[in-house]
């Protein structure tokens, strides 16, 4: 490799990358946990270096010049091969201090998680750890996590998995609200009742009537997207909502709305770049996890 002719900084090239993916500086900035100005300033002196302009701005957005674009594919290509120089590294570590991240869904993060989290930390207070609490997948490939506990199988053959077991979920409202809607005793009862939905398509409509009810949208007149607004917003009455069954069976402001119709049942994984399964690190972590889960 002629290494003369390479006339930009590396670093600069990741910020023109991350401003591109994240679409405005302030989004970029955030990723990379640096100030926008600095940023800035790196994506500026990249387009000097290779003396092209890379982005436009449109409103309050960044757009990629057809330069930019051009150049986008050579830098994601660079990203990836960087990641995969992390990843490699990571994996061949062989300390047990140190920082890992794990993402689940909300639910699973505020419940399920926490005493596990507490029995790691007591016995190894050397790990230092990063939860995320979403209901998207992070893309382990790219390091956005170490570790994901997932209600669905991954097929990226870079992942690793393992199945802990199922989940038996159910619906769950207020006595209040079940009285409201005359305590139902069998699923044409819940035809007219009030659910609380996650999104505006109707996959959560079909799962309901795969059990043998007969819901439409109209049966969801509130939509949240956070599983714990979900279940917040069936705590205060407001409707009824699913949840595994461990969590609604331990509420006392809940119970089951109609204990007779069997449970829609969701699995547990635990996934991890098999790469990363050979670091002490997380394979400790990912052990502990499969334990605790099961």
């Amino acid at each position: 490799m002629d290494w003369r002719s390479i006339k930009f900084d590396w670093n600069r090239a990741r910020a023109f990358l991350v401003t591109a993916e994240e679409g405005s500086l302030s989004a970029a900035a955030r990723a990379l946990g640096m100030t926008q100005p600095t940023l800035g300033r790196q994506v500026t002196a990249l387009e000097q270096e290779l003396d092209v302009v890379l982005f436009e701005r449109i409103g309050q957005r960044l757009a990629l010049t057809p330069s930019g674009l051009e150049l986008l594919e050579h830098v994601q290509a660079m990203g990836e091969a960087a990641t995969h120089v992390s990843l490699t590294a990571s994996g061949q570590s062989q300390n047990i201090e140190g920082s890992i991240c794990i993402t689940a869904s909300e639910i699973h993060a505020a419940y399920l998680l926490p005493p596990i989290i507490d029995k790691l930390r007591r016995a190894e207070p050397g790990i230092d750890i990063e939860l995320i609490a979403s209901n998207s997948a992070s893309d382990l490939g790219r390091r956005e996590a170490d570790i994901a506990v997932r209600s669905f199988r991954p097929t990226q053959p870079e992942l690793i998995a393992k199945k802990i077991k199922e989940v038996p979920a159910r619906l769950y409202a207020t006595t209040h609200y079940l009285k409201k809607i005359g305590f139902p005793k069998t699923a044409e009862d819940l035809n007219e009742a009030d659910f609380i939905g996650f999104d505006k398509t109707d996959m959560l409509v079909k799962g309901y009537n795969e059990l043998g009810l007969n819901l439409t949208l109209k049966n969801f007149p509130i939509q949240t997207e956070s599983h714990l607004v979900h279940w917040e917003l069936v705590k205060q009455g407001l409707g009824i909502g699913i949840v595994p069954e461990d969590i609604g069976d331990a509420e006392p402001l809940v119970q089951q709305a109609l204990p007779t119709l069997a449970p829609i049942v969701f699995p547990i994984w635990l996934t991890a770049h098999r790469e990363l399964k050979t670091s002490r690190r997380v394979r400790l972590v990912f052990d502990l996890l499969a334990d605790e889960l099961s």
